[in-house]
């Protein structure tokens, strides 16, 4: 039976939280620039936004305590891409200098214990005509 106290939702977050937090010192390590993260809309939220030079990175970050159904990137599916490209375009419409410049679709991708994870970072892991 389900629990009705929270308890999996609130460690659900705290480990996609935590994922977050690793997936942007990652991105950061690598030299990229944190923008924003957790930008919400009704429609689609995007994990983070960061900046590498001159472009826009839009990153998904997923976290999966195991691969027995699939990485956290096969969990990108074409219903999640769309979100995140009408997210991104509200964020743009929203920033309307960065929607001149360049911008892409990252996943980070996180396996194994919570505490070590494995970290894949794909860039461009889409485009507009994949989603």
């Amino acid at each position: 039976m389900p629990r009705t106290d929270g308890t999996a939702d609130s460690s659900r977050q705290a480990r996609g939280a935590a994922a977050e937090a690793l997936a942007e010192r990652h991105l950061s390590d690598a030299g990229l620039s944190l923008m924003q993260r957790n930008v919400r809309y009704p429609f689609g939220e995007i994990d983070l936004v960061m900046r590498e030079r001159d472009t826009t990175v839009f990153v998904e970050v997923r976290y999966r305590g195991n691969d027995r159904f699939g990485g956290g990137a096969v969990s990108v599916d074409r219903r999640k891409r769309m979100r995140l490209v009408r997210a991104a375009q509200a964020f743009l419409l929203s920033h309307p200098p960065l929607a001149k410049a360049a911008c892409r679709f990252d996943v980070v991708s996180l396996s194994g214990p919570s505490d070590t994870p494995d970290l894949e970072w794909i860039r461009d892991a889409f485009t507009l005509d994949d989603a």
